[in-house]
């Protein structure tokens, strides 16, 4: 079976990782696993992935601060944190700093990798399909969904995967309030309380992106949900 993506995976126990590695690559992945956190950081430097998945807990270096310094390297890989199920602060904070998504332990190896062939079909890793129209102008702002770029003048932005794909779906719809399930069944497939409470993070994360042009605008519409304001 041709690998279909390379997968680094972190997981510090070690039958959770030989087991869930055996599965990917039964899948057709090719799978680097790695047992600590100083282990990945060297291995993703010296190689290439087209996804990261992140235990959370982990020895010499947790995976918040890997995720860092993977997000420094690299701002485009997916990366998909593993959280314990309790912890919910462990869910927000992963996706502040640069995570994509999360999946709570235990979790079923259906689901991990329904998770992942999300986000490679929309890395364009083994897919075919290009979205209708990747450049979007906001305001001073050119909005290059395909580089996953956010250019002005004084600067150019680098988003994640997430992000791009938050902003994309408001571009597509100006001068629309689109309702937060809406965009949650969109990007996410699915629109529970903790995804909810990841939109919320992507759009801080975005407005702080408009710095430059106080008229591009995310609003909140109470009650319903968002709207991108754009002169």
């Amino acid at each position: 079976m041709k690998p279909k993506a390379k997968i680094l995976f972190v997981e510090d126990d070690l039958s959770l990782g030989f087991v869930t590695k055996d599965n990917l690559e039964w899948q057709g992945y090719t799978v680097t696993h790695c047992a600590d956190g100083l282990e990945a950081e060297e291995v993703f430097k010296k190689g290439e992935f087209d996804i990261c998945v992140l235990d959370v807990m982990l020895p010499k270096q947790d995976g918040f601060t890997l995720a860092q310094k993977i997000r420094q390297r690299n701002q485009d890989v997916p990366i998909i944190f593993l959280t314990a199920k309790s912890l919910k602060e462990d869910r927000i904070h992963g996706l502040k700093i640069g995570a994509d998504d999360y999946l709570t332990k235990p979790f079923s190896i259906e689901e991990l990798v329904l998770k992942i062939e999300i986000f490679l079909k929309r890395n364009k890793v083994g897919a075919s399909a290009v979205p209708s129209r990747q450049v979007f102008d906001l305001g001073t702002y050119t909005f290059d969904f395909e580089n996953l770029e956010l250019k002005h003048p004084e600067e150019v932005q680098k988003l994640t995967l997430r992000e791009g794909e938050v902003l994309r779906f408001f571009c597509l719809n100006p001068d629309r309030v689109l309702k937060r399930e809406d965009i949650l069944n969109t990007i996410w497939g699915d629109d529970d309380y903790f995804i909810g409470r990841s939109l919320d993070v992507f759009i801080s994360r975005l407005r702080k992106c408009f710095k430059h042009d106080p008229n591009v605008k995310i609003e909140n519409v109470h009650g319903v949900g968002f709207k991108l304001i754009n002169p």
